[in-house]
């Protein structure tokens, strides 16, 4: 756990699922700034007696700060949200301050301060930005932030083209503020999300499915070089019953997995909300609207029951934000062995250097490499 001082007060915050051997803090230099510049130390503070809304707060820091402030939050991650959760309690603030929406959720109808912490996705952020666009007013105050790095010139034409005129402030600690006067009188662009393609004739169990992608979905407009190689060497369970997706994106992998086990119920589990849209658009479009499956937003299989799985297929991100870790990947693996039957298995595909078979031998006490080239390499461990 870690102090956040503010001119707000100073508050107490951690990551979720909280781990007291992480060390990452759950806010950056970006809502420092932000904070900073909302209670007026570098000028006139800013009204926030109306509707406040806050898109993408990564753990809570930003809400939590604002809490006496009643802000809406909206935010695409699972974790971010529970971490928001957890922060307003640890800090004493009223259960009922903060309104928690995701970006699949209908926005508040007026916005009067618009706070964005600019995303990784740039998509995402014009999804956001379109979904938003028609709640914003011409005296609504709408500010951005973000590190240096995360702040393009791309950025800034997607708040001018959507909003209205923009302007970025003089970088702090390697971070900045975005400042945009919304223009009432633009017109209104229809929004390019979500974006649907067919998976070309060498994706191995994939090729000819059609691929739904929701904005911030990794690789939107393309298979990526590591989901093919998976379905070229997918697996067929003759007599599974249950299959996970697990950290599923736009659900392609479930897909072909459950086509190949006619019998199979699959289920496509995420953290990110447009990832679980995307995936269970994916499955309808291929396998009809009549097929068995669940779709699930949480912490890896933190929501399935154990000993309930016969296979789960895993390519397990290792960024977050801008950290490199496996503690997410150390999640899944663990929570794979708990959902998994005796004589279930793991599939995960990853680089070849993050060395996950070690984990997977310590974990399960076995695993084999089904696969690999001189990028990817897919490994299966059984539960004993």
């Amino acid at each position: 756990m870690n102090c956040l001082t503010t001119p707000f007060g100073e508050i107490a915050l951690t990551r979720f699922p909280e781990d007291p051997r992480d060390q990452l803090r759950a806010w950056d230099a970006a809502d420092e700034y932000l904070l900073a510049h909302l209670a007026g130390t570098d000028g006139e503070p800013v009204d926030l007696s109306g509707t406040v809304v806050v898109l993408g707060d990564r753990w809570g820091a930003l809400v939590t700060a604002l809490a006496a402030h009643r802000p809406t939050q909206i935010t695409d991650s699972y974790l971010a949200r529970e971490a928001t959760r957890a922060n307003l309690a640890r800090n004493g603030a009223d259960p009922e301050a903060v309104r928690l929406l995701s970006t699949r959720d209908t926005p508040p109808p007026r916005i009067d301060v618009l706070l964005v912490h600019v995303p990784k996705s740039l998509a995402l952020l014009e999804d956001q930005l379109h979904r938003l666009a028609p709640s914003v007013h011409a005296g609504t105050v709408v500010i951005g932030t973000g590190r240096v790095t995360e702040i393009h010139t791309s950025t800034l034409r997607l708040f001018e083209r959507l909003l209205g005129p923009t302007r970025t402030s003089l970088a702090k600690k390697k971070a900045r503020l975005i400042f945009c006067t919304p223009d009432p009188g633009l017109a209104r662009e229809a929004s390019p999300w979500p974006r649907t393609y067919r998976l070309p004739d060498d994706a191995g169990a994939g090729s000819g499915l059609t691929v739904t992608n929701h904005a911030g979905i990794f690789c939107a407009e393309r298979l990526d070089i590591g989901t093919r190689f998976l379905l070229r060497n997918l697996p067929h369970r003759r007599g599974a019953e249950r299959i996970v997706d697990l950290g599923c994106g736009n659900g392609v992998v479930g897909t072909a997995a459950a086509l190949a086990n006619p019998a199979a119920v699959p289920v496509f589990i995420d953290e990110s909300y447009q990832a679980v849209a995307s995936a269970e658009a994916t499955f309808r479009a291929n396998a009809g609207p009549e097929r068995t499956a669940e779709f699930l937003v949480g912490d890896a299989l933190s929501a399935v029951e154990p000993g309930s799985v016969d296979l789960v297929l895993n390519n397990p991100p290792f960024h977050s934000h801008q950290a490199t870790t496996d503690a997410t990947a150390w999640r899944m693996f663990t929570g794979s062995r708990r959902a998994l039957r005796a004589g279930g298995e793991l599939w995960v595909i990853g680089n070849r250097h993050l060395g996950y078979h070690v984990k997977l031998r310590r974990l399960f006490g076995n695993c084999d490499v089904v696969a690999s080239d001189p990028k990817f390499v897919i490994l299966r461990s059984v539960r004993t």
